[in-house]
């Protein structure tokens, strides 16, 4: 009995412990890993869900309160769109116009104040958000982003920027939206009016052909996402019908 003990204990050699303690190591820290990555994707997810909250509040409360602000533009992509040449003269009032336009401003129950300037609504996708009138990285957080453009409605090409978030939230259907399809946008007179999409491609971040104010008089709106691996840009186009 003795001697089988003595035996068994001759195996656990030092090499043998070394590995033990590795193996031990590296299941505690698989164990952390596990927890820190699990707690993050939660909080990501609490996050979005907050930010949903408050977008659908903001949407809520679009009547409540009007004010006029002076519109800012900042890029989102890569590279701000340049200005058009050769544009229609409507076109142009309408860009003269734009430096000063009709917003609500709705205070959440965040603390922050959000303007407003326009409501998009796509059927197929069964979505609605609140299009704020700027565009940042935080409040892009809120809601779709309007980011280049005439006023909602009027002649040009109305420019809104959503986050992919691969769910159901913002514009992460966006792009499985097809030809025919329709958006509603909605300004802040409660005008609203249908485009029907007639094109959706993929561009490289840097790429802003899409701003496009060369519309031929007419009124249109673009649609602009994230790919799912966020590498490039989705862009869905639509004209008034």
């Amino acid at each position: 009995m003795n001697q089988i003990l003595i035996t068994k204990k001759l195996y656990v050699t030092p090499e043998l412990k070394k590995k033990k303690k590795f193996y031990k190591v590296h299941f505690i820290l698989s164990i952390i890993l596990i927890a820190i990555l699990s707690g993050s994707y939660l909080y990501a997810a609490y996050d979005r869900d907050r930010s949903e909250a408050v977008s659908q509040e903001v949407l809520s409360g679009i009547n409540d309160n009007t004010t006029v602000n002076d519109g800012i533009l900042v890029a989102y992509l890569d590279s701000k769109p340049e200005e058009d040449q050769g544009q229609g003269q409507a076109q142009t009032q309408n860009q003269q116009r734009n430096k000063q336009t009709q917003n609500q401003v709705i205070t959440a129950s965040d603390g922050n104040s959000y303007s407003t300037v326009a409501t998009v609504s796509i059927p197929s996708l069964n979505l609605t958000y609140p299009v704020l009138s700027e565009t940042s990285d935080e409040l892009l957080k809120i809601s779709p982003c309007k980011f280049w453009g005439p006023n909602p409605n009027e002649v040009g090409n109305f420019c809104i920027v959503g986050h992919n978030y691969r769910n159901k939230k913002f514009f992460s259907k966006v792009p499985n939206l097809e030809m025919g399809e329709t958006v509603n946008l909605t300004d802040m007179a409660g005008k609203t009016l249908t485009y029907k999409i007639y094109d959706k491609y993929t561009v490289e971040p840097t790429d802003v052909r899409c701003t496009s104010q060369l519309t031929n008089g007419k009124k249109e709106v673009t649609l602009i996402t994230c790919t799912d691996d966020s590498q490039q840009r989705v862009v869905v186009k639509a004209t008034q019908v």
